[in-house]
Order: structure tokens, then sequence, then C-alpha cells
């Protein structure tokens, strides 16, 4: 067995929201875990104190000792300690198989999707929680009143199902909910056909209950081509989802679910994206036997995700909002949800994640900001990505543009900042929306003189 108790694991890029993770779970399992990463900072301090052994900079003495050596998606192939690794005969497990093999280990209950998926999952340890379980888990970000991203327990892995990659290519899952599905990592599917392809391919080989969001085009898509029954959720599906309330202090919905009657979605976030996510949630953890007062009790003590409808603090008047949003339908929820919670003037500020996704998905970000009364476009976060043709925010910021006004062009954090003193310090916002999943919600953040809790 891979990860039997006792094994040695070394793990390079430690730091990464979701290697982080693994390091705790494998360690709390009782393997002997290592790991490294580029730079220090409290989530490796964070390790140290959870038992994992962690070194900075890249070496390849790092886990020299080590019988099993995963990596980071953002770690290179020729990583001298990835090399020392093959040249010893060391076991390497690249993302897709380190699934798997956690996945035999324990049953997968997943969350998947293109995005909501750390949210989603996050809602689901609240239910099980509630249900008075401990279940395995590992996701994106801690889980908010509950702990860390990874933890060893039982009987069940809940598991953020991630699609970058391939990552979820050879999981099997024993359950699964189905979020969305929209056009991304186009670097490496190729074409939208193949992403369905993936996902498809994903609901075939899941065990048990599935439950897919159908009023979504893309998953609906999906859920038509699987060979498979699926239980529907959605507006006029299997399980319906009623009216959505959204305010400033959160969200309700009822959801008829056939067994089990109506169930309340009482939430203490805003979003109508919040109640899609709870539905499926529910819907997949009462397929799975769970008592519906535990459904409702753990929705209910769900308060977000981190860098997920984050309230960083008040500036000159309006709420500062930070939302890992990138995608243009992520985008266009939150500034919704945003509008729907009771803010008048919304000021959205977007930092562009990835060159391969800019470039994609340039002229779907055109409609993302309707709701939105002024949009800053900054220049793009590479993610390491190379940028050749020196592709900048102006692709991004030129097709909002193209059909309103009210859109500026900031590339750096101070411009930024700049625009707001123009646009909020001389004209008050309600709301200003710090969205991307790159590093500008903190560098503007670090940046507004005057923000206070």
């Amino acid at each position: 067995m891979t990860f039997e108790v006792g094994r040695r694991v070394h793990i390079v890029g430690v730091g990464g929201a979701g290697m982080s993770g693994v390091a705790r779970l494998l360690s709390e399992r009782g393997c002997r875990v290592s790991g490294s990463d580029a730079q220090a900072g409290p989530v490796l301090d964070e390790l140290v104190a959870h038992g994992v052994r962690v070194d900075v900079g890249a070496d390849a003495t790092h886990g020299a000792d080590a019988e099993v050596v995963l990596w980071s998606p953002a770690v290179a192939a020729d990583h001298p300690e990835l090399a020392a690794a093959r040249v010893r005969g060391a076991t390497l497990l690249p993302r897709a198989d380190l699934l798997a093999e956690l996945g035999r280990l324990q049953p997968v209950v997943g969350i998947t999707g293109t995005h909501g998926k750390t949210t989603a999952t996050s809602m689901l340890v609240w239910v099980m929680s509630a249900a008075g379980r401990d279940d395995s888990r590992l996701l994106g970000a801690p889980v908010r009143g509950v702990g860390a991203n990874g933890h060893w327990g039982g009987p069940d892995l809940l598991l953020e199902v991630d699609e970058s990659y391939g990552t979820f290519a050879r999981l099997a899952p024993a359950a699964l909910g189905l979020l969305n599905v929209e056009a991304d990592h186009l670097d490496h599917y190729g074409s939208v056909e193949a992403l369905h392809d993936a996902f498809v391919d994903l609901v075939e080989r899941t065990t048990g209950p599935v439950a897919v969001w159908i009023d979504d085009p893309g998953a609906a898509a999906v859920a038509r081509r699987v060979g498979r029954d699926v239980r529907t959720v959605g507006a006029t599906a299997d399980v319906r989802l009623g009216e959505v309330r959204v305010d400033a202090t959160g969200t309700r919905a009822r959801l008829t679910h056939p067994e089990a009657g109506e169930v309340a979605l009482d939430l203490a976030v805003p979003g109508r994206h919040n109640a899609i996510d709870a539905a499926v949630v529910a819907t997949l953890c009462l397929d799975l036997g769970i008592e519906r007062s535990a459904v409702e009790r753990g929705l209910a003590s769900f308060h977000g995700a981190p860098r997920r409808f984050d309230r960083r603090g008040h500036w000159h008047g309006a709420v500062v909002i930070e939302d890992y949003a990138h995608l243009p339908g992520e985008i266009r929820a939150t500034v919704q949800a945003t509008r729907a919670a009771g803010y008048d003037r919304v000021v959205a500020v977007f930092q562009p994640h990835r060159v391969s996704r800019t470039v994609a998905l340039a002229a779907q970000f055109a409609g993302a900001f309707d709701d939105a009364d002024e949009v800053i476009i900054t220049d793009l976060y590479a993610a390491g990505e190379p940028n050749p043709e020196g592709v900048t925010g102006r692709v991004v910021s030129d097709v909002v543009a193209g059909g309103r006004a009210g859109v500026h062009y900031a590339a750096t954090p101070s411009e930024v900042i700049t625009v707001l003193e123009e646009s909020v310090a001389g004209r008050p916002a309600d709301a200003v929306l710090l969205l991307g999943a790159g590093d500008i919600a903190a560098r503007v953040v670090d940046g507004l003189e005057g923000l206070e809790p």
C-alpha cells in the first residue's frame, strides 16, 4: 500500500493550497511526512507545528530518504528534488495518481465542477460534522469553524475533485456532486468537448449517487451524455430548488426532495450561487442517507470559505470584499450576489489569472460585470505560465469596455488604488469587490490607507 502507516513521504511545493492539505492528511494517517517550498511563510510554520518536517529552497538532499515523492503542479519537471528521487528509484506520484491512491484507502464523496468546489466541499464537511461524523477531508482552503484543509478520519474522504490538468482522470468516487462545467483549463484539454469528455468519464466511474445541477448548461450537457442514472437538481428537476431570497445577512431557499420532502436552506452567506451549491450538497447527502435535520443544521452553520465573499474591512464608507472568482461565470455570480445583498453601488477590481485562460476566455468577460457600476481591470497574474506574446490585462479591459462606460485599466496595485481613490473616496461606493485567484486583493488591501475593520 502506497500510503501505509510509517511510509516515508516527501512533498515538493508543500506550501501550496492543495499539497499542504495532503501533508496534513498523510501525517495524521501516520506517514512520516516532509516537504519543501520555494519560500517561507505561515503555511510552512503551521505544517511544522503539525509535525511535518519542512525545508525552504530546492536541494537534492531534501527528502533524500523518502520512499514516495509528491509534487505540486506548479513544480517544474526538472526540479532537483524530483530528479534525485528518480535517480534513487523512489515512487513518484503525479496528482492524478495521488488522488487515485487516496481513493483506494477510503470511499470518496466528492464535489466537482469548474468553480464553486471549495465552497461546496466546505458545506459538505459541515453537514457530515452535523451528522456526528469525523470524515477525512482534502480541499483547497481551511474549513471555517471546523479545521484545516487536510484531515485523516473516517469513514469517507470528503474531496474537492479538481479537473485542472487531468487531476481527476484516475479517480473513481463513491458519490459525486457536479456543480457546473464552464470552459477552463483548455491549455490542457484543448477544447470544451474534451473537457466535457473528462467530466462524463468521471461521472461514469462514480459507483454511487451523483447529483447534478442541471440548470448549468455545461453540467446539463455532461448529464445528457452519461450512460448511468443521475439525480438532477434545479428549478424543474428531480430535486427542485424554489425561490431564492438574498439579502446582506444571507440566503434562504427551500429544496423539495422526492423522498426527504422539503429541506430548508438557510445560509449565512449571500448569493444565489451559494444556494445552488447548497442544493447539490444537500441532495448528495440525503441520497447517502444523511438525516434531513443534519443537512439543515450543517448548512446553517456554514459561514463561508476563505477568499469567498470575504469582508476585509471598510474604506471611505464602502465595504471591501475579497473573492476568488476568476472565471466569467464566477464573476457574474459574485457581482450579482453583491447587488442582491443590498449594495447599491459596486466597484469591481479584477486581476485576470493565467495567460492561457485570459486568452481563451477574454470574450466571455464582456457580460460578467454587467451589475457593477465601475470596473477596474489590472494586468494579469501569470501563475508561472510563460508569456512570450506579452499578453496583458488589456485583453480583458478592452472587451469589457467595448459595451459600457466606467471601465478602467490599471496595471499595478498602486494604479488601482489611485483609481479607487477617485471613484470611491470622491464618490462613495457601497462595495468594492477585489476579484481574482492571484494576489491583487492582498496587495490592494495592504495599500488602502484608512482601511478599518
